[in-house]
């Protein structure tokens, strides 16, 4: 029991390291190539973040563990939102950027509706999943655009997103390594939870709701929490909004092209709570265009009530 808890630990911190090698491999190439710091910071970091949520849910449905998989996405969109964005706002109030008001925020909401429609059966084919990989390539391309016709305001996304290195050879070998410890972190993570998991008795959904989907979600947590003590508030939003995205349209569509998921051990609680927070964020952005302390302690909160409804189960 004590050694799966250790294993889970480290699991957690090759995560986190092997995502921030990804993201900074990646996006020095990015720039390297041309791409301006603004789009970086909106494409390649938000979803370099997401890739220990990638990686994992792709271990689970090869391993057929189609509620670990799903369980995990939604998980991780009801962590990013109420614990990321809550620790994040008790930091510093975060102002708020009219894009992500009038674009991005929708945008999550109606693809997190989707999703729900998508999985009445509690499954997703692989014509669902090349649907959503369509998706995330086009919000890519929307970004781009987007990001492009913004002005760079005073350097603040040059701060926020990673620098050029010295040589591409060493922007290919974080990648590489980066990705490699994702991938052998994430095995560590799913096996030894189930392992740990099964011992109390608890449902792979459970394990993949809670555990795995706030494990997988550490980058987001340091990335957002570090870019509001450099008082850079659109990352830190950006951030999550933009993972919860990648989350619907590129974890589920990649790995329902993998595999077509079933994962009858999600609940329409948890379903429904992941639409609540979504739909909550829309009126607490709009407010002030601030996000307060307050209204970070009150994410926070209503998390511990949907952990006191969920663990039961």
């Amino acid at each position: 029991m004590i050694a799966n808890f250790t294993y889970i630990v480290l699991a957690l911190g090759l995560l986190f390291i092997g995502a921030e090698g990804l993201v900074r491999g990646s996006s020095s190439l990015a720039l390297r190539a041309g791409l301006s710091p603004l789009t970086v910071g909106l494409t390649i970091v938000a979803f370099g973040t997401s890739s220990p949520e990638l990686v994992v849910s792709l271990k689970a449905t090869l391993s057929q563990q189609g509620d670990i998989s799903v369980g995990n996405v939604v998980g991780s969109n009801i962590f990013n939102i109420a614990i990321i964005l809550g620790i994040t706002a008790l930091l510093c109030p975060i102002p708020v950027h009219r894009k992500i008001i009038k674009i991005d925020a929708p945008i999550a909401l109606g693809l997190t509706c989707l999703l729900l429609v998508l999985l009445l059966n509690d499954s997703l084919g692989r014509l669902e999943g090349l649907l959503l990989f369509a998706g995330i390539i086009a919000y890519t391309v929307m970004n781009v655009v987007f990001a492009n016709k913004e002005p760079v305001n005073g350097g603040n996304d040059d701060d926020a997103a990673p620098g050029i290195s010295r040589h591409w050879i060493l922007d290919t070998a974080f990648m590489l390594g980066g990705l490699g410890i994702l991938i052998f972190g994430s095995r560590l993570l799913v096996d030894h939870s189930i392992i740990l998991a099964k011992g109390f008795g608890v449902s792979e959904a459970v394990i993949g709701l809670t555990i795995v989907a706030a494990g997988t979600s550490m980058p987001e947590l340091a990335t957002s929490v570090v870019a509001a003590l450099r008082k850079q508030p659109d990352i830190a939003i950006g951030n999550v909004v933009g993972s919860n995205v990648f989350n619907i349209l590129g974890i589920l569509g990649v790995t329902s092209l993998v595999s077509p998921l079933y994962a009858p051990g999600i609940s329409w609680t948890d379903y429904a709570a992941m639409l609540a927070f979504t739909v909550l964020l829309i009126p607490l952005l709009y407010t002030g265009r601030i996000l307060h302390r307050l209204e970070g302690l009150a994410l926070i909160a209503l998390y511990a009530g949907y952990l006191f409804l969920l663990w039961p189960e």
